[in-house]
């Protein structure tokens, strides 16, 4: 693979060089304008007058062309020193990106370690079939989703537990069944609960004959999370209890 390494100081030159080219060109070309464009007949025979006519001609397509030019170089000088600027606005942005992100590993490293669970951020959705999504975290932080249930049967992951300002994760879907594997599909998954300041994650819906998910806790003033119903579209089950809200 190859690199492109663009310094911001070295195009802006450029872009200034660039620049100059196209003033030093329009003031020559403006200088030229009238004594090529009105060039006198040498005498007063036809013949001369053609000449200095053809002559004239000439020139004015010359200075259409030029102003043509001179508008394709000015276009040219302001999309280069606009791509400059929006590289180095980018530049700027991902070092203030990265610095954050080095003083949030700082603040949540710590508290991980010790509890599996960080201080401040979403919790992760679950990847995985039936995997159970990650608790938010401890102070700020919304529960992931959990997982879909993809094998006959399995039940659809929990949602995450929201942090004191949160919203706890949907459950997910439970899967439905084969007929060689049981008559009964995978069960949704809870809700995440919140125990600070959100609403509890919606319960996933169950799959066929399969009980839908149990909507998660509201924190303090908020919301149970809405109980999941039956995804079997010929063979219904009853939908999971809301959440009890705070």
């Amino acid at each position: 693979m190859s690199y492109v390494f663009a310094l911001p100081e070295f195009v802006d030159a450029a872009a200034t060089e660039l620049a100059q080219i196209g003033s030093t060109l329009s003031a020559a070309n403006t200088a030229a304008a009238f004594p090529t464009t009105a060039i006198a007949a040498a005498g007063a025979d036809e013949v001369s007058a053609a000449i200095a006519s053809l002559f004239g001609s000439h020139a004015r397509q010359y200075q259409a062309m030029s102003a043509q030019m001179a508008t394709f170089h000015d276009q040219f000088v302001r999309n280069l020193q606009a791509g400059m600027s929006a590289y180095a606005s980018a530049e700027a942005s991902n070092v203030v990106a990265a610095a954050q992100q080095q003083v949030l590993d700082a603040v949540n490293g710590p508290t991980k370690a010790l509890t599996g669970r960080p201080l401040i951020g979403d919790g992760p959705n679950g990847i995985a079939p039936g995997q159970d999504g990650g608790d938010g975290g401890w102070l700020i932080g919304n529960g992931g989703d959990g997982a879909d249930g993809t094998a006959p049967g399995q039940a659809g992951g929990r949602g995450g537990n929201a942090g004191f300002i949160g919203s706890g994760g949907k459950g997910g879907r439970g899967a439905d069944f084969r007929a060689i594997d049981g008559l009964r599909g995978g069960f949704g998954g809870r809700g995440g609960d919140a125990w600070g300041f959100g609403n509890g994650g919606a319960g996933g819906p169950g799959g066929a004959l399969a009980d839908g998910g149990r909507g998660g806790s509201g924190g303090f003033a908020g919301a149970g999370g809405a109980g999941g119903g039956s995804a079997g579209a010929t063979f219904a089950a009853p939908g999971g209890h809301g959440g009890v809200a705070g």
